[in-house]
């Protein structure tokens, strides 16, 4: 009897696995994806997460498939647990929202300033050059603590962080700012100041490699899948692992400040 009750419950068991497997498509790579979080992702698919994600499709012989919603609340629960698209390109490592992937890059925060400025060579927040200056920065962010423990907030010009980037722009904004002298610097995660200063020739974006104290300004990023998909997570770590090389030269074209999985130092190249 005991037996036959195990049994039933292994087999009503099994349909439900099934179903969170039966999410992933075979016939297409899909990726959620927000259609305006530039310079990472765009619907017109000139962001290096949208290049990582052509190539990535590539590399799985699948047509790539995108489910676009703004990255804010509400975006995993309308994309990946609707079952519409199996994988986020960018997540960050230890966000238990998601199941992370092996991290594919680790990357810090940037200082930007004008190139040919008093400011371009700094290197930490805690230089006294910086004293006195109005330094935007992300409101909460790491690099705000590290502002305020250096006495540089007074000026700072706080900038949101959780917003529709269809409508607004704070990276934009910021960089902006700098160019036009109503703010001596600004401090950005460096996925999104590195690229987005390539096309800004008068600044600089200077990898925040040496700041020392707590937060850390570096961090690992990873894919984020659904929770329970550890096989879909397994091929995904595969696929990283054979696609390095190409991603790091995606990454280092798009301008992305790659460091040392420690974040001690620049990564060398491949």
């Amino acid at each position: 009897m005991m037996r036959g009750v195990l049994l039933a419950a292994a087999l009503a068991a099994q349909p439900a696995a099934a179903q969170v497997a039966d999410l992933v498509s075979d016939a297409a790579f899909r990726v959620c994806a927000d259609p305006a979080l530039v310079p990472m992702s765009s619907r017109d698919g000139s962001g290096f997460e949208n290049r990582i994600a052509e190539h990535l499709a590539s590399a799985l012989g699948k047509p790539l498939e995108y489910t676009w919603f703004p990255m804010a609340t509400g975006f995993v629960r309308n994309t990946l647990f609707a079952g519409k698209c199996d994988v986020v390109i960018g997540y960050a490592q230890g966000d238990e929202l998601v199941l992370n992937t092996n991290h594919y890059y680790t990357s810090t925060h940037v200082l930007v300033v004008r190139a040919d400025g008093p400011l371009a060579g700094i290197e930490r927040l805690a230089d006294p050059a910086l004293k006195g200056h109005r330094i935007g920065v992300v409101a909460g962010s790491p690099p705000a603590s590290h502002l305020a423990r250096n006495g540089l907030m007074a000026k700072a010009r706080p900038y949101s962080l959780m917003v529709d980037r269809r409508v607004e722009d704070p990276a934009g904004d910021m960089l902006a700012a700098v160019e036009s002298g109503e703010i001596d610097a600004a401090v950005l995660w460096g996925p999104v100041g590195g690229p987005l200063v390539k096309a800004h020739p008068a600044l600089k974006a200077i990898p925040l490699v040496k700041e020392e104290g707590a937060p850390k300004l570096f961090y690992r990023t990873t894919m984020g899948v659904r929770q329970g998909e550890d096989v879909w997570k397994r091929e995904l770590n595969s696929l990283i692992r054979r696609e390095q090389g190409a991603l790091d030269a995606i990454l280092r074209d798009a301008g992305v400040p790659l460091l040392d999985d420690y974040g001690r130092g620049l990564k060398e190249a491949g």
